[in-house]
């Protein structure tokens, strides 16, 4: 018997980190990796900040999902909050499962030799999460 490939479709603006890689391999049982075109990534990485409505904007990538996926797969979904919001609810009509990382944050302030203020923000990657529970 064959075994299934399980995808997760990330729909995010960032590189999924080798811990990541590694805990969904491990974990979630993920055997590939799916990345937004190109194209695509520069639409979900520069959602509109001046248009009230971006439903219409997300239907390339609401395509590329229905497409290329198939129940039960994963999307990792992350960015703009109206996006996001809206991409998860789409990815549940599909039957795929919408998850994001749960990082643990450190934040640290140095003050620079001028007065200014540097923040730094280390984040780590703690888990996935399911949408919804």
């Amino acid at each position: 018997m064959v075994k299934k490939e399980k995808k997760m479709f990330l729909v995010f603006s960032h590189r999924l980190t080798q811990e990541q890689e590694k805990e969904a391999r491990q974990t979630l049982g993920i055997t590939k990796f799916l990345t937004l075109p190109d194209k695509l990534q520069g639409i979900w990485s520069q959602i509109p900040v001046d248009q009230k409505q971006i439903s219409d904007v997300l239907n390339p990538i609401r395509r590329w999902l229905e497409n290329e996926s198939n129940k039960h797969d994963l999307a990792l979904i992350q960015g703009d909050f109206g996006a996001t919001w809206l991409m998860v609810n789409f990815a549940i009509t599909l039957n795929l499962i919408p998850v994001y990382s749960v990082t643990i944050r450190d934040a640290r302030e140095e003050i620079q030799s001028d007065g200014a203020v540097k923040n730094i923000h280390l984040f780590k990657h703690r888990m996935f999460r399911l949408y919804g529970i």
